[in-house]
Order: structure tokens, then sequence, then C-alpha cells
């Protein structure tokens, strides 16, 4: 029997779902529901480890003996210490894929919502108004827009076919342009980043972070961006430097931005971008549907099969 521990504390449904997907040669525990003096006995036995955003440090890769493989349940695997695992001989695995579609359908409502001015419409409709005119000068269509993708991996990818369906005209970068055949397939013409910043109208982010992306879109970057633009973040929370981003919303620039992923998560009541009405603030919620988690679960345990076997 494989021991498995859930170390992000979760809701009802995310628990259930997990142990819906796991195989029944699989026993999963959450480290929330394990007793604080018997954790490390059980640390001690696990083969595998699945993590959200809980951290994975070396500290804690240590204590787990018999690990086998540190599962990420998204895509991005900056709070594992990679190097610290692979020195344990530790594998270290994602589930690329599992969530575009998801991520991929956020990163349109997002615009769709900014564009359309649904937020702003909504609360007044709540409040018994009926605004039928005014926002008509100030929302816009997708179609015809040139949207400007940064990352070019699963979700960039799946967000390029949903955009092209809306008639937008697609750029991309990558650290890696990608074949011909694929540019092809996708309608997408590579241009260097701050070509695209330039100009973009709409510009969504979907890369993981690392150091080189770190601060990547920075005070210099923004202001190379129209001043209507929108602007996106899908990937990871620290691509762009929000102060920087504040600091140029706040002068009226940019139609808005819907930010889902966040330097400090949780974000709180000090962050400024969260005070300004046509910034758009979500949890991290991109892979937060059913039906991807369903998905990335039953991939999740499918590697960690691998790994164990």
């Amino acid at each position: 029997m494989l021991a498995c521990i859930f170390l992000d504390e979760v809701d009802e449904l995310t628990e259930r779902l997990v142990r819906q997907a796991a195989p029944k040669n699989a026993q999963v525990l959450f480290l929330s529901e394990i007793e604080e003096n018997k954790r490390a006995e059980y640390l001690e036995k696990a083969d595998a480890l699945l993590t959200a955003t809980y951290i994975v440090d070396e500290k804690l890769l240590r204590q787990c003996k018999n690990l086998k493989i540190v599962q990420k349940t998204g895509v991005g695997t900056d709070n594992i210490d990679k190097k610290a695992a692979a020195a344990l001989d530790i594998k270290v695995d994602n589930v690329p894929g599992g969530n575009a579609n998801g991520v991929a359908e956020l990163t349109m409502g997002l615009i769709l919502a900014i564009y359309r001015n649904l937020i702003p419409l909504a609360a007044l409709g709540h409040r018994g108004k009926w605004a039928m005119w005014e926002y008509r000068g100030a929302s816009f269509e997708i179609r015809g827009k040139v949207h400007g993708i940064v990352g070019f991996g699963h979700i960039g990818k799946r967000t390029a076919q949903l955009s092209r369906v809306f008639g937008a005209k697609l750029i991309y970068y990558n650290r890696t342009r990608q074949a011909e055949d694929i540019e092809r397939e996708y309608a997408v013409k590579y241009v260097p980043l701050d070509v695209l910043l330039q100009k973009a109208d709409i510009i969504s982010i979907h890369l993981p972070l690392t150091k080189e992306t770190k601060n990547l879109i920075d005070a210099k970057r923004l202001k190379l961006l129209k001043d209507n633009a929108v602007i996106v973040n899908v990937g990871r929370g620290g691509i762009i430097n929000e102060e920087a981003l504040y600091e140029e919303m706040k002068k009226g620039r940019f139609a808005g931005a819907g930010i889902d992923v966040w330097a400090k998560e949780p974000f709180d009541s000090q962050n400024k971008l969260i005070t300004l009405p046509n910034v758009i603030a979500t949890p991290h919620v991109g892979a937060g549907t059913l039906d991807t988690m369903r998905e990335v679960y039953r991939l999740c345990f499918e590697k960690i099969i691998a790994a164990c076997d």
C-alpha cells in the first residue's frame, strides 16, 4: 500500500476528489488531519507528497526517509526545493497541460470582463441602476485586437486557440521559439518581448516563476505598453512588478488588469492593486474548476504510481 500525504489544507470537496482519484493501492492522508505529535512518524513513511502551494523545503524532504516523489498538483514547482530533492534522489513532478483549458478560459473571461465592464455593470445592476448607456464608449470587442501571449506552453497554446475564435490577431513571446509548423497550427507570430509589449492590445502572461522571469515585466517594460492595454496574469505572481503596475494604473493608464496570481499569496489589504476599480483580483483560481480538479488528480496519481513502481 502506497502512503501518500496531501500537504495543503483543503476543503471537503477537494478532499473527496483526491480520494476518488486515488487508486486502490494508495492510502491518502491529509497533513492537516494528522495529529501534530504524529506527523513526523507519517512523513517518515510516506512514499509520495502532494502539494498545491505548500512549501516543500529541504528540512521537510529530509524528514521523509522513504519518499519517492513530490507531486505538484499544478504546473509551477517554485514552492519545491528541487535542488534538495535531486540530491536526495526524490523525483519532482507536475501536471503540465492538466489545467490548461481551465486557466485559458479564465484568461479569456478576465479579458471579456474588462473589455465589457462586466464588474461595474453588475454592481450597478445590483443597486437597481439600469446602466444601459454608461459604459458603451469604454467597451470593446476582442475581434481585431492584437493579443500578445507571453509564454507558449500548454496554457499559452490553449489561450491562443480560444482567442483566435474571438477573432484576435495573435503574437507570442517564449524563451524558445516554436517550430514553424506549430506557429502555423496556432496562427501565431513570434516577436521579441519588448516588441510584443508595444504592439499588443491585450497581454496575457502564462510563465512559471524563475530567476529569469522574476520582475520580467518591470517599471521600464510597463511603460512600453499602450495606454489602453489589457493585462492578464495567470502565470505566477512576481513576474509583473505589482508596485510598478499600481503606479502606472493610478495614473489612468491601461483599460484594466486581471490578476489571478500574486507575489504574496494570499494577498492582503496592504496590496494597493486591489484598491483600483479596474483591477479584477481573483485568488489563484485559474485551475479551480471541478473538471480541471478531476483531471489533475487523476494525472497526479498516475505519475505517483509510475514513480513508485
